[in-house]
């Protein structure tokens, strides 16, 4: 496993305007929340860590949530300035937010850009107006709009927009729809996921109650294969099973999970890896302020055996439409050979025709027809 010091920085806001129906993060609605004790927490988090850790070059950082872009101009300035304090930026970094359409006004992005963020990532999830009442979106499709312009003109150039498939009374027709108008943005990258229910939602409530109609499993399919088809067709490369984008506009900082890399992970309910080492920190906002003041706020942390970090390496890995090679396994598991401990569950999924081999790059990834399949690829992997 990876024994070096991350180069990889991940820090939540937990903060929101509303709770969307179908979230099941560890997100809070912002009124009456003590945002700017949240914020000292996060830089006493922060220097907690470069005492213990000492960071190298970070080459990437992610603003996660909840809706980071809820802090005001003040707020967002000394949050970015402790970044920079305390962790040594690469020339280079890619530093991405992610932003709610409607949050980012003109003052806010040139915070944003004069503090160093260089990507934007927004939840615009779809450009159907009862689409996104039906989901419990706020913004509507003229906030996406007047955001993405917004942006360009402080100068922003990486810009992603995330779509979700498979919601209640979506039809292939709309989602064509939402695609196109997406496409016609001419961004350098676009996210696209389904929806899963999951518990402690609203979505999950009305599931139970069978009170969401959702599209069937064979729509969800032709869903997901028409984006790839659209998104391909209009020069966005697939590079991981949800994300397609302009040669270079990768994004690099979720490589870093993809690649089972070490990642910092702060704030309130935010996982980190380093060291062979997992931790979640305290998710509610007063319990890891708390905690935050006295230590690093952790809830839990343990040791990651070679066995699950080899299973992580293969799952994680070959969501990447380059796959995994037997060098970078090697490299993560020095006198480990990745054929003596996967061979076998290799060899049933090239002969059930869902991975496919490179015999010069020994290199190991999904076939055309296992990108659908995704998910009963990477289970195979677990003990």
């Amino acid at each position: 496993m990876i024994t070096t010091s991350p180069r990889a920085l991940y820090i939540h806001i937990p903060f929101c305007t509303n709770k969307c129906f179908y979230c099941d993060f560890n997100s809070f609605v912002l009124k009456g929340q003590p945002v700017e004790d949240y914020l000292e927490a996060l830089e006493q988090e922060m220097k907690w860590t470069v005492e213990q850790i000492k960071p190298q070059m970070i080459d990437t950082v992610f603003v996660g949530g909840g809706t980071p872009t809820v802090l005001t101009p003040p707020q967002m300035e000394l949050f970015l300035s402790a970044v920079k304090r305390h962790f040594p930026l690469s020339e280079q970094v890619e530093f991405t937010m992610e932003a709610n359409p409607g949050t980012t006004d003109l003052d806010k992005l040139q915070v944003m850009r004069d503090g160093g963020v260089n990507r934007i990532s927004f939840g615009v999830q779809s450009f159907d107006n009862k689409l996104l009442e039906r989901i419990g979106r706020i913004h509507n499709v003229d906030d996406v709009y007047r955001s993405i312009e917004n942006a360009r003109s402080i100068g922003f150039t990486n810009l992603s927009i995330d779509l979700m498939f498979n919601l209640p009374d979506q039809t292939l027709e709309t989602l064509d729809e939402s695609v196109s108008r997406a496409l016609a943005l001419e961004l350098p990258h676009y996210s696209l996921y389904g929806l899963k229910i999951e518990e402690n939602t609203l979505f999950h409530t009305l599931y139970q109650r069978d009170e969401l109609p959702l599209p069937s499993e064979d729509e969800e399919l032709e869903m997901y294969l028409l984006i790839m088809n659209r998104l391909k067709n209009a020069g966005r490369h697939q590079y991981e099973i949800s994300n397609f984008a302009l040669p270079g506009y990768e994004s690099r900082h979720n490589m870093t999970y993809w690649r089972n890399e070490p990642y910092y992970g702060m704030g309130a309910g935010a996982h980190g890896y380093h060291h062979g080492e997992r931790h979640i920190n305290i998710k509610g906002v007063q319990p890891y302020i708390d905690a935050a003041r006295q230590q690093l706020p952790r809830l839990e942390t343990r040791q990651v055996e070679p066995s699950e970090a080899m299973e992580d390496f293969m799952m994680v890995g070959l969501r990447m439409l380059d796959g995994v090679t037997a060098d970078r396994f090697h490299s993560q598991f020095p006198g480990i050979e990745l054929r003596d401990v996967f061979g076998e569950t290799i060899d049933r999924l090239i002969g059930s025709g869902l991975l496919q081999y490179s015999p010069t790059e020994k290199r190991y990834r999904l076939s055309e027809r296992g990108v659908p399949l995704g998910n009963e690829v990477f289970g195979a992997f677990l003990s």
